[in-house]
This record gives structure tokens, C-alpha cells and sequence, in this order.
């Protein structure tokens, strides 16, 4: 299928030819007919891409801040790696999407093929979304018309947060798609309404729907708002705008009454001046897109709905809400449609966007042809000539997959031969850049292809166990991405299946593979007595609504990362960890504040401080290890030294190294040269368990004991 695309780096729009979503459960499948470019938000990522890297800088303080931590933290080469591996991922476009239900996975409620329905899908011939995120299409409402929706709610919640009355005034500043029909659902709401613009053709429409327009670059809007209301200044003020200073809010708290209402839908400056409402007690709120429900996963991916008696107005009710305006003609889009335009001249449409300022909505017209639902896509015209006994497909391709894995395995002799993820975007950039000869959204692909006989699983943890054993129940070898499970059960039944095959399990503790810490196992292999081990890992906070917390999805960041540093320990001292003791902090997130207290078969101690609330600032990852009255110290992969060693002080590489490229080689190599797995299964089997011991520990009060 085809979908539009832009390369942030470039600023480049594409029409690329994709795999088509596969239906999951929760989900329904849409042929799209119609998709509407939002000038505004596209227009901004257009320029934002076609600009220097100098002028995205200047649009981004805050992660160029960002980046100069990391440089302090792990170096240089490492930082600018980041930074252009996240330039170089396409974006999808679009968030306007009218068409047809062509499947619906479980649970999706009352929707049927054939339904009519508006989503947030983007510009693409087929759209996989999510039940919440998805609205029937009354009878009356042509696609065209439809698929204004969605930027009717991000203007309809606006509104709710002003909680307009009947008879009061309203002024809407930016009159571009959102705030002609925010001023038009005003209008309906029993509002009068002022609309502010500097653009003339954008006012001379919003005359002729019956709103009082005004050009601010002509008239003072603080006069204007009080000829109009009397003297009293306007109830409130809806900023619809998108302008990098702050006069869109300054003149709203001087156009308001006293303890009115500024909601900012846009994007603006905030730089407040506090006596603008400090005079007046006017309150100042950010609206967030389309309602309720916006960026929760519970709400979104899970389709969890909030109960109607506790959250009226939710993304998918006001999705409804503006459907039944246009149904009923209280709102009208058609002025607002400036073109309709082939999907084949996308590019044109995108450098009027840009162009030309005057331009409102562009719908975007879907041919009603059978588009072949095509799940797996071949990246031909390259050389795939490499033969190898290791052919590889992958599972994943987030960015983990493609900024650590997939640069190693293109460097080795394997041949790559088909990737699969449920983003059909992502997965053809992994493919293109790193030479995969198929791309897909379906994994079955991977897992029923008889010439794959090694598979790398990158996914999202809680899937982790189930395709381990799916894959080693193919035949096939495998690498999994840390966690191997996320609890005893799914660990158990790995053990079972793997125990009934000859053949690789590779899990992907990298770091027992990084060149300081082979010059850490070779400097130890003359010890006669225990060592202690301290790893300090200033892990940095993640939202708590983040999907690795949940001990569903992500087990929590103890089994989700933790378990690294378990691993090192062992792997460091040659030994089973035989006891574990650990304690938390215990705040709302149980699991990201902790202390790890371990013992070794060999008498070995080691600690882990899993920290999450130390600064940016400092080194993520140091190792302390004492040993015979020697110490050395490991600083963020980057640096070691070493203190009464004989014959080493001090080792130091030109970028930062994890051992992730040392690891694919010596993964890949093993299954080559018919050598045993790079890291024992047993070995594995004890880091992943000891994992679970933590949780067990904390929740318990107790020191666990391993089996």
C-alpha cells in the first residue's frame, strides 16, 4: 500500500510503498477514502525539516540541552550517532482519516465491515486503529466533509475547557482550519465570537460563516473586544494560532473581562507577563489535542474507556459530537475545502501547503480501486547476493533494533533477510537502511520461512517468552533482547522447549561483551580470593504511565534493565548468584529506586543502586570492583583505570562501547562455526531468575534464596 511519509532530516515528502497493517485484536482495519492535511501542524513539520540543522536547533532548546548532557555523559561520537539516528527516521504525516472498516479484530465492540467511520489514522491507503480512536460517519456526511473531524475535537476540547455559557463572548485568534470551526462551534454554543487574523482571505471566510473577523495587524484587539462587548472585555479567549512569541497571550489577557478564560489550542511563546493576570485573576490553561484519553495507552492501545459518569467528554465522544454538528449543519467544512487532490500528487499538495498561506483544507482522495492488501514488501534493485549459513529475520524494528542490533548485524557476514513490525513505516526504514531483503507487518513471515534459520526478537517485553518458544519450536535459532521472560512461568516454559532442541538462545546481555570489561575478566583471572562488586546505575526517570512499568508489558525496570547489571556481576566473578537481598525506596514507582544486595557461589559480593532520581548529568553506569587490595573503576563505558593492578592503570576508547557490536559477531559467529552459544543457557537461566528474586525480596521483606 501506499503512505505518505517525510524524511525529518531532508524535509523530503514520499509516497512510499509500505506493508499493509495486519488486524489485531482491539483494532480495526480502514480502507481510507479521504485524509485531510492539516495546514498547520503539517506546514510547521515541512519547514521543520526542510531546515538547517543549525535552525532545528534554534527550534529546540530543550533537546539541545539534552544533547549537551549526553555529551558530557557518554562522549562525542556517541551523542551525534543519537542525534542523526533519530533525524534519519521517516515520520508519518497525517491525522485527519475518513474511509471504510475492511476488518475488525476482537473486541472491538459494535464496529462491522463496512461501516463508515472517521479515525486519527495517517495519510495511507490502509490504517490499522485502535476501537477508542475510531467514530461511525452519519449517513449524511460525505468522507470529504468527515475528515475534518479530528481537527474539529482538538478545537471542540478547547472549547469544553472554557466552558462557554450562552450569551457569552469568545474570541478565537487564528483563523485557520481549527479555529474557523472552533468559531462556528462557538457560534452554535449560544456564543458570540471575535475572530483575530493577519491573514485577509482567512478573515473575508470568516465573515461569510457569520463570525465578526478583524485583522489584528489593521486594529487594536484590545478596543475591538471592548466596543464589542459593551466595555466589558470578552469572557474568554480561545488561541488557535501557531506563532513562535508570546503577543497571541498577551493580547488575549488584555482583549478578556475580569477572571475571564485563556485556553491555548495552538502553539504560541509563553513568556507571561504576571500583571496581565495578576490585574484581572484571568486564568491560563493548555489544551491537550483531541480530549481526554489523548496519550493514555489504557485508553488508547488497550481500549479501557473512562465511565461517562466520571469523564463526560472523551477524544472518541468528541469525535462523535463534531460528527453530529456536521450532520445537523451547525458546522460547515465545505468553504473550508480548498482542493481535493490524487494521492499521486501528494508532493504538490505539501508545496502549496507551503506556499502558499492562504490555502485551507486539502483533502486527499484515495482511487476506490482493489488495493491489494499486501503484507510483505520486497526491497529490490539491491545486492543480496551474500551468501551465508546464517540467514536472519528479525522481529522489532523500534529503535533499540535499529540504532543497536540491526548496525551490528550489517556488519557481519549473515545475510538479513526479512524484518517484521506492526508500524509499517518503521519496519520499511529498518529494511531499506540496513539491507533487509523483505519487510512486513506480520511475524508469521519470519517464523514460517524455511530458509531463516536464525531470528532476533526485539519487541516489547511481555511478547519476549512467547516468541522465544515459537521460534525455537520452528527450528530456528534465536536472540532475544534482555528480559528473556518477565516471570517464573514464562521462564519455565522457554526452559521446557529449549531443553527438546539443538539449538542457539542467545539473550542480549551486552555488556559482559564491551572491551573494558574483557580487561576486566582478564585482569581477574589470576584472583585467589572473592571479589566485591558495587554497579551504580543512574538510570534516569521514566513516566510512571510508561509501558515498562506495568509488570504486564514491561515487568518493571528491575526484570526490564536490571537484570544487566545481575548478569555483569555473574559474569565478572564466574559465579552463580546464590541469594538476593534488595530494598526500594518504595514511593509510587516501586522499581526504579532500589538497592540490590547479592552473594555468589564463590563468596563474591556484589550490589547494584538502581537509581532513577540522580541527575542527568552524572555518569549512567559506574563499577566499582575491590579485589585483594586492587580496585578498579568503570565510568559510563568509556573509561577504566585501575588502581594496584600490575602492569594496567588506565584504558580509554575514542567513543563509548557497550559491547553490542562485539556481541552480534560473536552471536552470529557461534552459529557459523557450529560453536556453543556465547553465553551459557545456565548462566542466562540464573540472571533472569535472580531478576524475579528482586521483586520477590522487595515485595516479600526477605532475602530470597535461588534455587
Amino acid at each position: 500500500m501506499r503512505q505518505v511519509i517525510q524524511h525529518l532530516k531532508t524535509g523530503e515528502i514520499e509516497i512510499a510503498e509500505v506493508p499493509t497493517p495486519i488486524l489485531s485484536s482491539g483494532k480495526v482495519l480502514i480502507r481510507t477514502v479521504n485524509s485531510l492535511i492539516s495546514a498547520g501542524t503539517e506546514r510547521m513539520l515541512v519547514e521543520f525539516g526542510k531546515s538547517s540543522y543549525i535552525n532545528k536547533a534554534r527550534q529546540q532548546p530543550e533537546k539541545v540541552k539534552q544533547v549537551f548532557d549526553k555529551i558530557k555523559t557518554d562522549g562525542l561520537i556517541t551523542t551525534i550517532d543519537s542525534v542523526f539516528a533519530k533525524l534519519d527516521e521517516p515520520l508519518p504525516l497525517g491525522y485527519c482519516n475518513a474511509g471504510e472498516i475492511v476488518g475488525v479484530g476482537a473486541n472491538c465492540g459494535d464496529f462491522k465491515i463496512g461501516d463508515r467511520v472517521v479515525s486519527n489514522g495517517p495519510h495511507a491507503e490502509f490504517v490499522s486503529v485502535p476501537k477508542n480512536l475510531c467514530v461511525k460517519i452519519p449517513d449524511n456526511v460525505p468522507y470529504s466533509e468527515a475528515a475534518f473531524t479530528v481537527l474539529g475535537s482538538i478545537g471542540l476540547q478547547g472549547i469544553r475547557l472554557a466552558e462557554p455559557t450562552i450569551g457569552e463572548t469568545f474570541v478565537v485568534t487564528g483563523l485557520g482550519l481549527v479555529g474557523q470551526i472552533t468559531a462556528q462551534i462557538l457560534i452554535a454554543n449560544g456564543c458570540s465570537v471575535i475572530g483575530l487574523d493577519i491573514n485577509s482571505k482567512k478573515i473575508e471566510l470568516a465573515k461569510r460563516l457569520g463570525i465578526q473577523a478583524f485583522n489584528v495587524n489593521e486594529i487594536n484587539p484590545a478596543e475591538i473586544a471592548l466596543c464589542l462587548t459593551n466595555g466589558k472585555g470578552a469572557d474568554g479567549v480561545l488561541i488557535t494560532a501557531s506563532s513562535i512569541d508570546s503577543e497571541p497571550v498577551h493580547q488575549a489577557a488584555q482583549m478578556c473581562r475580569k477572571r475571564g478564560r485563556i485556553i491555548l489550542v495552538g502553539v504560541t511563546g509563553l513568556e507571561l507577563n504576571r500583571s496581565d493576570f495578576y490585574e484581572k485573576e484571568l486564568s491560563f490553561q493548555v489544551s491537550c489535542s483531541y480530549g481526554p484519553g489523548r496519550y493514555d495507552e489504557n485508553y488508547e492501545q488497550k481500549g479501557n474507556d473512562y465511565p461517562i459518569g466520571f469523564v463526560r467528554w472523551t477524544e472518541q465522544r468528541n469525535f462523535k459530537t463534531v460528527l453530529q454538528l456536521l450532520s445537523s449543519g451547525k458546522i460547515d467544512v465545505k468553504p473550508l475545502l480548498s482542493k481535493i487532490i490524487n494521492i499521486a500528487e501528494i508532493k504538490n499538495a505539501y508545496d502549496m501547503v507551503v506556499s502558499d498561506k492562504d490555502i485551507m483544507g486539502i483533502v486527499i482522495d484515495y482511487p476506490n480501486t482493489e488495493v491489494t492488501r499486501q503484507i510483505v514488501i520486497s526491497h529490490a534493485g539491491k545486492d543480496y547476493s551474500k551468501i551465508s549459513k546464517v540467514i536472519i529475520g528479525a522481529i522489532g524494528a523500534g529503535n533499540f533494533a535499529k540504532m543497536m542490533l540491526f548496525p551490528a548485524l550489517h556488519k557481519t557476514s549473515a545475510r538479513l533477510k526479512t524484518v517484521a513490525d506492526l508500524n509499517s513505516v518503521s519496519v520499511i526504514h529498518a529494511a531499506r537502511k540496513f539491507g533487509f531483503e523483505n519487510s512486513t507487518t506480520d511475524y508469521l513471515q519470519v517464523l514460517n520461512d524455511p530458509e531463516i534459520n536464525t531470528v532476533f526478537i526485539a519487541t516489547r517485553h511481555n511478547v519476549h517468552a512467547r516468541l522465544v518458544t515459537e521460534v525455537l519450536g520452528s527450528g530456528k535459532n534465536v536472540y532475544v533482547e534482555k528480559p528473556l521472560a518477565i516471570n517464573q512461568d514464562q521462564l519455565d516454559k522457554i526452559k521446557d522447549v529449549y531443553s527438546r532442541k539443538n539449538l542457539h538462545l542467545m539473550v542480549g546481555f551486552n555488556r559482559r561483551f564491551s572491551p573494558f570489561v574483557i580487561k576486566m575478566k582478564e585482569l581477574l583471572k589470576s584472583r585467589t580470593d572473592p571479589v566485591a562488586i558495587e554497579i551504580l546505575v543512574n538510570a534516569g526517570t521514566i513516566p510512571p504511565e510508561h509501558w515498562v512499568h506495568d509488570p504486564d508489558v514491561g515487568g518493571g525496570r528491575i526484570i526490564g534493565e536490571g537484570c544487566h547489571f545481575i548478569d555483569l556481576i555473574s559474569f565478572l566473578t564466574d559465579s552463580k548468584i546464590i541469594s538476593v537481598s534488595a530494598f526500594s525506596l518504595g514511593d509510587d514507582i516501586l522499581f526504579d529506586k532500589v538497592v540490590i544486595n547479592m552473594q555468589l557461589s564463590d563468596g563474591s559480593l556484589g550490589t547494584v543502586h538502581y537509581l532513577a532520581n540522580g541527575s542527568k548529568k552524572y555518569p549512567k553506569e559506574t563499577i566499582h570492583l575491590f579485589n585483594s587490595n586492587r580496585v578498579l573503576d568503570l565510568v559510563n563505558f568509556r573509561e577504566l583505570r585501575g588502581y594496584g593492578w600490575k602492569g594496567f592503570s588506565k584504558m580509554k576508547l575514542w567513543k563509548q562501547d557497550k559491547g553490542h557490536q562485539n556481541e552480534i559477531i560473536k552471536f552470529v559467529s557461534s552459529i557459523y562455526n557450529c560453536l556453543d552459544t556465547p553465553i551459557p543457557f545456565d548462566q542466562i537461566v540464573n540472571s533472569t531468575e535472580a531478576s524475579f528474586a528482586v521483586v520477590d525480596s522487595i515485595i516479600k521483606k526477605e532475602t530470597i534464596r535461588l534455587r
